[in-house]
């Protein structure tokens, strides 16, 4: 078979799924190895401006770490981080902003608008999307969600639009708030009531065996994460990650996803296709 068969064929089996995810809302969480090399940046907004062509309505949330610790950097303003978590002085916080709800959050924009796509602009302080407040004292102006506003990101989803949403909260006082990325689409999307979040990350998805990417798990229920997280299988880093999708199902969404952001066209791969290309996590048992 040839690569236009190929295609083709792709195309007829994506069918089905582009009729179940159609005027349905998908929430992405960009970040991490996804957003290194312009090749692989296109990529993934070629792939999202595709998505919304064919009548989803995505929604991407978006970090920028290694953007701000390159900005912090030629600031002279040392980085330093606990517990995987950077801590966030009032200063850190500006550049934060600076960063992602600037010179990240416009790039993307831009670069959708190139290949088509009908989109804007957001941070978590718009329309009050993200209110939060310290997750602790030692963290500084790391911020936990205290409600998400979805009321904005509806009206743009309503006009046709793909909201583009930097990981910056504040709160009544004016105070700017640093917010992991997967904490934030995890938020967004249980507000939204969207039909499957997607994050991307620097790994296929949840493994078996942490050294062999062969041993990639792909569907776990929620009800079984407990006795992962106690049998090792879900460690480290992946714990925050894992909880995400959980705290995700639980507030309405009908399927998470982790899957390999440094894989060309893997969100393609993971909606529409029958194989997939990362693990699922579905309520039940």
């Amino acid at each position: 078979m040839n690569e236009k068969h190929r295609q083709a064929e792709f195309l007829l089996e994506a069918m089905p799924y582009i009729r179940k995810y159609q005027n349905k809302i998908l929430v992405i969480k960009y970040g991490g190895a996804a957003m290194t090399g312009d090749e692989l940046k296109e990529s993934v907004m070629r792939d999202l401006t595709l998505l919304s062509f064919v009548g989803i309505k995505v929604v991407l949330v978006h970090g920028g770490g290694s953007e701000i610790s390159q900005t912090l950097e030629r600031m002279g303003i040392p980085s330093r981080f606990i517990g995987g978590l950077r801590y966030t002085d009032e200063e850190t916080a500006e550049v934060v902003r600076m960063v992602l709800a600037g010179k990240v959050n416009k790039s993307l924009v831009h670069m959708l608008s190139a290949f088509g796509a009908k989109s804007v602009g957001l941070s978590g302080i718009d329309g009050n999307i993200l209110t939060c407040s310290k997750e602790s004292e030692e963290l500084g102006f790391v911020g936990r969600i205290d409600a998400v506003d979805s009321g904005l990101i509806l009206d743009c989803l309503d006009k046709g639009y793909l909201p583009v949403i930097s990981t910056v909260g504040g709160d009544a006082t004016g105070n700017i708030y640093n917010v992991n990325a997967d904490t934030a689409a995890s938020a967004i999307a249980g507000a939204l009531k969207a039909e499957s979040l997607i994050l991307m990350t620097d790994t296929p998805g949840l493994l078996s065996d942490k050294n062999d990417e062969g041993s990639l798990i792909r569907k776990v229920y929620v009800s079984d994460i407990p006795s992962l997280v106690n049998d090792g299988v879900i460690s480290g880093g992946m714990i925050p990650k894992v909880m995400c999708c959980r705290d995700a199902i639980r507030k309405g969404v009908g399927r998470v996803f982790i899957t390999d952001g440094r894989v060309p066209h893997s969100i393609l791969l993971e909606l529409l296709s029958d194989e997939g290309s990362g693990t699922m996590f579905v309520k039940g048992d």
